[in-house]
């Protein structure tokens, strides 16, 4: 399964600019499902001054550090921009930042890539699934991993 993020004001459309983004919605994908597990409204970002960069309401605060702490753990992030920065510390935490256009709808880009952890065809996809696996390898040798039950058959 893949945490896949996208910036959006109503959870059906990608309709953000990933660093001014009020909201963000996460989706765990898996072949043939998405089921949501967050959303996240953010404080809105306004430009201080001329010369000021755009920072959170009344402050110089970095806006973007709360949106990079909540989509820790994503493979890849949906937007309608983001800038170069962001770009920056988003591969930098290994994260896959995605411009489609605004308005795109978020369950055709589930729908994709819920096709490409099957049948392949996104290059981003076929390396988060290699990470993901590596990280079930780890987790496995560690002893933190559990087999459980996993039908009613296998507890007769």
């Amino acid at each position: 399964m893949l945490k896949i993020a996208f910036a959006s004001t109503d959870q059906e459309r990608v309709n953000l600019h990933f660093g001014g983004a009020e909201s963000l919605v996460i989706y765990d994908v898996s072949p043939g499902r998405a089921d949501l597990v967050g959303v996240q409204q953010f404080l809105k970002a306004e430009q201080i001054g001329e010369a000021g960069r755009a920072g959170l309401s009344g402050s110089m605060q970095d806006k973007v550090i709360p949106k990079l702490e909540f989509v820790d753990g994503c493979a890849a992030v949906y937007a309608a921009s983001i800038g170069g920065n962001s770009v920056r510390r988003l591969m930098a935490a290994g994260i896959q930042p995605i411009v489609v256009d605004e308005g795109h709808e978020i369950l055709d880009l589930l729908n994709e890539v819920s096709l490409a952890l099957v049948y392949g065809g996104l290059p981003w996809v076929e390396k988060a699934k290699k990470k993901a696996a590596a990280s079930l390898s780890a987790a496995s040798a560690t002893g933190e991993s559990r087999k459980l039950i996993a039908s009613i058959e296998e507890l007769e």
